[in-house]
Parts: C-alpha cells; sequence; structure tokens
C-alpha cells in the first residue's frame, strides 16, 4: 500500500471524496491528510456523512500509525490545555481504551488511586460510561470526587492533591461535532484509540491497555513518534484493556523512543491466577463497593490486577525500577491507608475547587 502525501482540497474544504478514493483503494492517508481531516471534523466543516465515511473508510482498512497521529494531532491541538508542567510534575495516566466486553470492574481508575497513594502524581483522563454503567467519571463521582472541574480547577487539584481528573467531553468540546455520527456507527472507531493518547494535560507518562493486539502496537508506534517520554501499551488475557492476572500480558513498552516488547504473567510476578468472573463487576454499585473494599485492605480477588496496573504507572513515573518493586510500593499503599486517605483528600479538595468556581 502507499500513501498520498498531499491534502486534496476544493477552494478551502478539504476534498473528502479524494480521501474515499484512496481508502476505497485499499491505500493509507498520509499523516498531513489525516490531520486536515481531523481539522474539518473537529471544526464541524465536514458532515455527517462525511465524517462516516472516513471513519469506517479507516476502520475497514486499519489505520495506520501514521493516519492515527495526524488525527492526535488534531484532536490535541483543538482540547483545552491544563496549565502545568506535566513532565516536570512527572504526571502519569492510567487508561484503557474499554470495548473489551469483559464486564470486569473499572481496574484502571482503581490503580491510579493506588497509584496516587504510593506517591505518583496522576491526572486521569476519562469519561462517563458509555456501554457499561461504570465510566472512571462514574466512578469517582460515586465515590465523592467532583469530576467536572475546569483546566484551573484540575491544576490547582494537581498541585494540592497529587491527583487529578479531566472529564473528556469537557476538555475536547471538539468531539461534539462527531459525536452523533459516532454514535450512529454504532462501533469503534479511530476516536475510541485516540481518547487515551490525548490527555489535556500534556501527559507524556502513560499506561494504556488496548483490547486490540494489533492496534497496541500501532497506538505504541504512535505515541513514539508524539512525544511521549515513557509509556506501556498492554493487552492482557483474556483481550483485557489492561494487565492481567487471568494469563498473560502482552507490553509494548515505551522508553526514551525506544520499543520494547515482551510479555508477563501472574506466577512470574508472584500473584495468584484469578478466573474472570473473580473480576467481575461493570455496574456502578458493585465499582463503588470494591473499591471501598480494597482501599480498606481487604484481601479480595481483585486485588492483585489493580496493584499490578498501579505498578507500571510507577514504573513509567520512574518511581519503581521494575515491576516487582512498583507491586511492593501499591501494596504498601493499600496496606498503610495511604491510598484510602488519598482519595478522602482528593474528595475534599475537588469539593473545595468546586465551591470556589
Amino acid at each position: 500500500m502507499s500513501e498520498h502525501p498531499d491534502v486534496p482540497s476544493t477552494g478551502s474544504r478539504l476534498d473528502f471524496a479524494e480521501l474515499f478514493r484512496t481508502l476505497v483503494a485499499g491505500e493509507h492517508l498520509s499523516g498531513v491528510q489525516a490531520r486536515a481531516a481531523a481539522d474539518a471534523m473537529l471544526t464541524g466543516q465536514a458532515s455527517e456523512a462525511e465524517m462516516a465515511g472516513l471513519l469506517i473508510g479507516l476502520r475497514t482498512k486499519g489505520e495506520t500509525a501514521a493516519e492515527l497521529a495526524g488525527l492526535l494531532e488534531g484532536l490535541r491541538a483543538a482540547a483545552l490545555e491544563v496549565d502545568v508542567d506535566a513532565e516536570a510534575m512527572g504526571l502519569i495516566d492510567t487508561a484503557g481504551t474499554g470495548g473489551d466486553g469483559s464486564g470486569t470492574l473499572n481496574i484502571s481508575t482503581m490503580a491510579a488511586l493506588v497509584a496516587a497513594g504510593a506517591g505518583a502524581r496522576v491526572c486521569k483522563h476519562g469519561n462517563r460510561a458509555v456501554s457499561s454503567a461504570c465510566g472512571s467519571a462514574d466512578l469517582l463521582e460515586a465515590l465523592g470526587v467532583v469530576v467536572d472541574l475546569g483546566p484551573a480547577g484540575v491544576a490547582a487539584s494537581l498541585e494540592q492533591v497529587g491527583i487529578a481528573f479531566c472529564l473528556a467531553p469537557l476538555f475536547h468540546p471538539a468531539l461534539r461535532h462527531a459525536g452523533p455520527t459516532r454514535r450512529s456507527l454504532g462501533v469503534p472507531t479511530a476516536f475510541n484509540y485516540l481518547g487515551p493518547m490525548a490527555n489535556p494535560a500534556g501527559v507524556r507518562r502513560q499506561v494504556i491497555g488496548v483490547n486490540d493486539p494489533a492496534m497496541a502496537e500501532r497506538m505504541a508506534e504512535v505515541l513514539a513518534v508524539t512525544g511521549t517520554q515513557r509509556a506501556m501499551v498492554v493487552h492482557g488475557y483474556p483481550r483485557l484493556d489492561e494487565l492481567s492476572t487471568i494469563g498473560p500480558t502482552r507490553v509494548i513498552e515505551l522508553r526514551e523512543g525506544r520499543i520494547e516488547r515482551y510479555a508477563v504473567t501472574p506466577e512470574e510476578l508472584g500473584l495468584a491466577t484469578v478466573g474472570l468472573a473473580d473480576l467481575a463487576g461493570a455496574d456502578l454499585a458493585a465499582g463503588v463497593a470494591a473499591t471501598q473494599a480494597l482501599l480498606a485492605g481487604e484481601a479480595v480477588p481483585w486485588r492483585d490486577i489493580v496493584c499490578l496496573n498501579a505498578a507500571a504507572g510507577l514504573v513509567v513515573g520512574d518511581l519503581a525500577a521494575d515491576l516487582p518493586a512498583g507491586l511492593r510500593l501499591a501494596a504498601g499503599a493499600l496496606d498503610s491507608g495511604a491510598a484510602a486517605v488519598k482519595l478522602s483528600r482528593w474528595v475534599e479538595v475537588s469539593r473545595g475547587l468546586a465551591d470556589d468556581h
């Protein structure tokens, strides 16, 4: 397959028909073309038919890293920004693409709380649930956190308590132009994979869970060319968008521009292997109860998988040398009560910031 380097246009308007012809021919768009398409979609210059054609055309062909990078650049440029120095603060994020259909608890959100309790500064970027009943925003809100703070509130929360939440629709208002089209399509599109890579605080240290191993490879390549300092892109058995304690996890680790691929198993890390049913709990009530039990120090079946994903966050944040060291820090944050204290303090600070605004 070849790439078309030029951005076709009719006057000042992007010629989507030319892009469609390229995709129908099984050829790739260039990064420049993809960026132009993102700009058109996110500024309301593309019709619903044009957006649907482009997104389905890319999905059917299979998005390349260059195409995803171009779309990501457009999404980042259109976002509201949190005015912090993410690298100086060592900010991390733990997020998943969703869509794995596993019906598990919201592991990445619990992992963010544990990592923060272990000393990481975490800027979580997420949304309310769409297909399940427990998105990261739903869970945190039910635990008492104010999840709809604006850029100034998020920055203040990071400074005061070391953890904050960016509600995706608030920070990516331009996505409203693509929202109706995405909902009507009813299938994942490139935007589902871009979201975890478009943290509004400019986070460049991330753990990203991906339910599709082929897409995980491409996302790692995208991160490598769009400024990410360190990341783990993970795909856990069986098709989980996080590190797994059910079976092996495929890890694609990015560190200072170099990519390393390896697998980790629960056994080699000294963790008990569990079944999918042990991690079940996609509804909000189950998510709240599971988080409270975890933070209370109970020996729940999901403790190990949460600690494992928190450990990955601590590794990419350079707070742990490797996963075993990260696991020890994560366990310590639970056993000492530090993670529970972090959540309590976050609830207090977020409410205060909401009252101030």
